[in-house]
């Protein structure tokens, strides 16, 4: 069994009043910046199955949030695929407190294997309940996306809270595998609206005027509204599958699917594929940490 995990970063009412006390919750990290160039790396599993790599920068912040994870695990014998991109907001410790223990309490699911969507969904929810629970002493609210992808055999499962995107190129082409989870989505809205909670203009559309993702690890104050429930889809790993790209908004603010899709395909390297990402997003203006990863399948 080889095992490798790597990372380099890192109820409310409609009263004004409530809005004011969320709202001071939500300040900005005061963590020192770090060096601007990407952290990077990869690795290729055991059974030659797929190689992977990731990049993570700092960008243009004065902190870096963003966490991330590669790791190959065994289950039952059976080598594993563990991928995931966390963006922290009001400080790095929910991102981090995933990054750490989300695909642990994974592959420990009794049903890992037999059930492997009840698994993650239920992976994601308990990990958010513990992680609130480590965190009742906190002053300051803080939460994180996540955005990962599971590799069980012949089988791709992706799982998403957040705006962290998962895209893949299947017979050339891009392919969205995650739905960014934004409040001024139709069903977001009335989820949160169903559930007591609203969603402002405030620069853009926030949950309680406060937070510009409707899912999330963590922010306990708007947990009510701010689930932690998994978006799912799983895939068929085949010949038409060719990579899969696992990256913070720093990255899709500023870069298409297409695009990006399209600067990976010529890189046979996928850490060099992350990296060119990561690059090319801090030149176009990135204003936030850009954090890649890039899993590339070898032909069947």
């Amino acid at each position: 069994m080889m095992k490798e995990s790597r990372s380099e970063k890192s109820s409310s009412s409609n009263s004004n009043n409530n809005m004011e006390i969320l709202s001071s919750v939500f300040g900005s990290s005061t963590r020192s910046r770090v060096d601007e160039k990407p952290v990077t790396g990869g690795g290729l599993s055991e059974n030659g199955k797929f190689s992977y790599g990731y990049a993570s920068s700092v960008g243009k912040r004065s902190s870096m949030e963003d966490f991330y994870e590669t790791r190959i695990d065994g289950v039952d014998g059976e080598i594993i695929g563990l991928f995931g991109v966390f963006d922290g907001h009001g400080g790095a410790r929910a991102a981090e407190y995933v990054k750490q223990n989300l695909f642990s309490n994974l592959v420990k699911h009794p049903k890992f294997k037999s059930d492997t969507k009840l698994a993650i969904a239920d992976a994601y929810n308990n990990t958010d309940s513990d992680f609130l629970d480590s965190d009742k002493n906190q002053n300051r609210d803080a939460g994180s996306t996540a955005s990962t992808a599971v590799l069980v055999g012949d089988r791709l499962l992706v799982a998403n809270v957040g705006d962290s995107r998962v895209v893949m190129c299947k017979n050339g082409k891009a392919v969205a595998v995650s739905r960014d989870h934004k409040p001024d989505n139709e069903d977001e809205r009335q989820r949160i609206e169903d559930a007591g909670g609203f969603v402002v203009w405030a620069g853009t559309w926030r949950v309680g005027g406060v937070l510009a993702v409707s899912r999330a690890f963590g922010d306990k104050l708007l947990k009510q509204y701010v689930v932690a429930d998994p978006a799912i889809q799983e895939e068929k790993v085949d010949s038409s599958l060719e990579f899969l790209i696992i990256a913070s908004d720093g990255l899709w603010d500023v870069v298409t699917n297409e695009e990006a899709v399209s600067m990976v395909r010529p890189i046979h390297d996928p850490e060099q594929a992350a990296k060119r990402l990561t690059q090319e997003a801090y030149q176009r203006g990135s204003a936030d940490n850009i954090t890649c990863v890039v899993v590339r399948f070898m032909p069947c």
